[in-house]
């Protein structure tokens, strides 16, 4: 198993400068990819950019690029062109993100994300490996039949002809999609003692692709905090898992809430959804289960970060991408040292 740095997207406790040493010290200590998101604030590829030209061999990672927010060929063009700016280092994480942001934010229907991830990776694959991009879709026609339009092909030769594919996916449908065309999985709120369901859509989708599940990289998006006591660790996480079971989309339509209750939280999944939605921020937060942020975070002292890593790597987890609590810079860089250490400790790095 492999480290991974999620850095998120800025907000108003954060800055490019401490995102860009965190980068800088994960890329010292051998992580394998650093990741950047991007709601309806900061971009993604922007940032990855600038952390690609100030690192050496860390990998940069999209996780996601909104399908919403650009074309087919405008996303292809931006990976081929951070590859080449890396030189390889590239990973095009991509998803649908919500009805409220593709609708709200970008203006474009949320209807069919399925259907619509498919074409749009299909086009981004052929734009990428240079070939002329001619698409006869549902949702996406190139060129248009009706004008001057003419199939093109990317106009330069980037490092490779193939840049590593994933999805941001929560549920079992976009699982199986996600095994089918991409090369990796961005999973959120993952549980190695409950992940054999979702694992098994991945392998189900891999088996329609006449493939199996090697080479393909389980990453799942992790919140860590160091400390002597989990409880206490746990509790700068509970904002966290709030916003996202309570807040992340509307009362009929939010992913997360969903996978809480697939996940055996359903009571509570409602109690924090009511909570949130009745703008009690602090009561949905405290509503979080505690058991639900231990399982899917890591929590205390780095020996039991250690056994946490195991249970990740035998669950099937290929790259483990951290996600740091942490009130500042310099405690950001230590948390990334002793996770580093806590993974030689489990003894399942590669």
């Amino acid at each position: 198993m492999r480290l991974g740095l999620s850095l998120g997207y800025q907000t108003a406790w954060s800055t490019p400068a401490d995102h860009l040493a965190l980068a800088q010290e994960a890329d010292r200590l051998g992580y394998s990819v650093v990741w950047s998101a991007e709601a309806y604030g900061s971009d993604s590829p922007s940032m990855l950019a600038w952390i690609a030209g100030q690192t050496e061999r860390i990998d940069v990672g999209s996780a996601v690029m909104q399908i919403p927010a650009r074309t087919p060929a405008a996303t292809a063009m931006t990976a081929a062109t951070i590859d080449a700016l890396s030189g390889g280092r590239f990973r095009l994480g991509l998803g649908v993100s919500g009805p409220q942001v593709s609708e709200g934010w970008h203006g474009v229907r949320f209807a069919k994300p399925l259907a619509r991830t498919r074409e749009y990776v299909d086009i981004v694959k052929l734009a990428i490996g240079r070939k002329p991009v001619e698409y006869a879709g549902a949702h996406y026609t190139l060129p248009l039949p009706d004008g001057p339009g003419k199939a093109l092909r990317l106009g330069f030769h980037p490092p490779r002809e193939h840049i590593p594919i994933y999805l941001a996916a929560v549920g079992p449908k976009n699982l199986e999609l996600a095994g089918e065309i991409a090369d990796g999985w961005l999973a959120i709120f993952f549980a190695p003692d409950s992940a054999a369901d979702q694992l098994s859509a991945i392998a189900a989708g891999r088996a329609k692709a006449g493939l199996d599940v090697k080479g393909f990289d389980i990453v799942p998006s992790v919140p860590v905090v160091i400390g002597d006591d989990p409880a206490s660790c746990a509790e700068l996480v509970r904002w966290y898992a709030a916003l996202y079971i309570g807040g992340m989309g509307s009362r009929e339509q939010n992913f997360y809430n969903q996978l809480a209750t697939r996940m055996g939280y359903g009571d509570a999944a409602r109690e924090v959804q009511d909570l949130y939605l009745a703008k009690r921020q602090r009561d949905a937060a405290a509503a979080v289960p505690m058991e639900f942020i231990d399982r899917t975070s890591l929590l205390g002292p780095k020996e039991r970060v250690a056994d946490k890593l195991r249970e990740y790597a035998e669950a099937g987890v290929t790259t483990l991408s951290v996600t740091l609590f942490v009130a500042d810079r310099d405690s950001g860089v230590e948390t990334l040292r002793t996770v580093a250490e806590a993974l030689d400790l489990a003894g399942v790095g590669e």
